[in-house]
């Protein structure tokens, strides 16, 4: 049955703290595990954050860790473990972060990424390596390790929970008459620097969205101050009204908005994984990073895709020839999207919700 043991466990352990995104591309592991071994207890190591969005997450016990708290946060979930022991433990996040609070788990089994993909020294606190893969989708590089313990991964599984009130929400934010599309412009206060597009832009494509196919268009996004600024600037610049939920979702919320969206239009950020969730069609902009590495995984053919003009400007060289995924973190690369690039994806999106267009503008 399995490479690693022989019977499946009465629980485990599965560390993989962050980003959203990778978050969002883990819960399809967990449900593999779940269809695979029923009877198996699931604790699932994960950040503040993170765990705002994966709460209730069926069958699933989360122990959390909030890297605001430093070292405190450690000590915290070692105290929450220091009676349970687990047969097995998933270290699905090399980081020296998850490495530390992998120490908090009694596992005498303890599998890891292979010595390539286990960043921070990894491998050192694990026993046990997935084998060794080049050139893969992160998702699938997480389902390797489901098929290091003999299970299939089977259809594609999210059903991450949301409550009546956060559906509410979205009710009252989403015409559910009209299509919708929502754009969330921002990669996080961390990332901008090298993901941002031009807010004239986006601003054209919510036009275009909107005359074309008489479109509600919806702004998302934290509530940083920058993205506040980039909501305001978008809106200025368009000649269509703009809803802007920027700075006034939660993430339960959010992905409640995001399931009644036609389209989300985005970069390469956790809203991107957030649509694909739910099965909304997300047209991602792809320029500073490999989209067959952290593109949308059910979205794939809506990318704009410039990341290989991208990589031979800024490194000479053609995308086969620098090592997978690396980014290009030059905020000049997004200004190779053109805005027809996007709405050329943008319509194919549409199309495939059989959404006619109307010239209502």
């Amino acid at each position: 049955m399995s490479l690693i043991l022989e019977t499946p466990p009465s629980r485990l352990c599965i560390i993989r703290l962050s980003a959203i995104g990778d978050t969002c591309h883990t819960v399809p592991v967990v449900r593999s595990i779940q269809r695979a071994w029923p009877d198996t207890a699931i604790t699932w190591i994960v950040g503040r954050v993170e765990h705002e969005l994966l709460r209730g997450l069926e069958g699933v016990s989360f122990a959390v860790l909030d890297k605001n708290r430093g070292l405190g946060a450690h000590f915290r979930l070692r105290k929450a473990l220091e009676r349970r022991s687990f047969p097995l433990l998933l270290h699905m996040h090399a980081s020296m972060r998850a490495n530390l609070a992998s120490l908090a788990v009694r596992s005498p089994v303890r599998l890891g990424f292979d010595r390539a993909r286990a960043r921070d020294y990894q491998y050192l606190f694990c026993n046990r390596q997935i084998p060794a893969r080049t050139n893969q989708h992160v998702m699938d590089g997480l389902f390797e390790f489901t098929g290091a313990l003999g299970i299939d991964r089977g259809e594609l599984r999210w059903d991450i929970p949301v409550d009546s009130a956060d559906r509410e929400f979205a009710d009252r934010s989403v015409d559910p008459a009209a299509p919708t599309l929502v754009i969330s412009p921002c990669a996080g206060q961390r990332l901008r620097n090298f993901r941002d597009w031009s807010a004239a832009r986006y601003a054209a494509v919510a036009d275009h969205a909107n005359s074309r196919y008489g479109a509600q268009v919806v702004l998302t996004g934290g509530a940083t101050g920058l993205e506040r600024d980039y909501a305001e600037r978008i809106s200025r610049h368009a000649n269509c009204a703009i809803e802007s939920l920027v700075g006034k979702t939660s993430l339960k919320q959010l992905l409640a908005v995001l399931e009644r969206a036609t389209a989300i239009v985005c970069p390469d950020s956790g809203p991107a994984h957030m649509a694909t969730s739910v099965g909304t069609p997300v047209v991602a902009l792809y320029a500073t990073s490999n989209r067959f590495r952290t593109g949308p995984y059910l979205s794939q053919h809506l990318v704009a895709d410039r990341y290989p003009d991208a990589v031979r400007r800024e490194f000479g060289v053609a995308v086969e020839d620098i090592r997978f995924g690396r980014r290009v973190r030059n905020p000049a690369a997004m200004d190779l999207i053109s805005v027809n690039d996007v709405i050329e994806k943008l319509d194919l999106a549409f199309a495939g919700h059989g959404i006619e267009r109307v010239d209502c503008g």
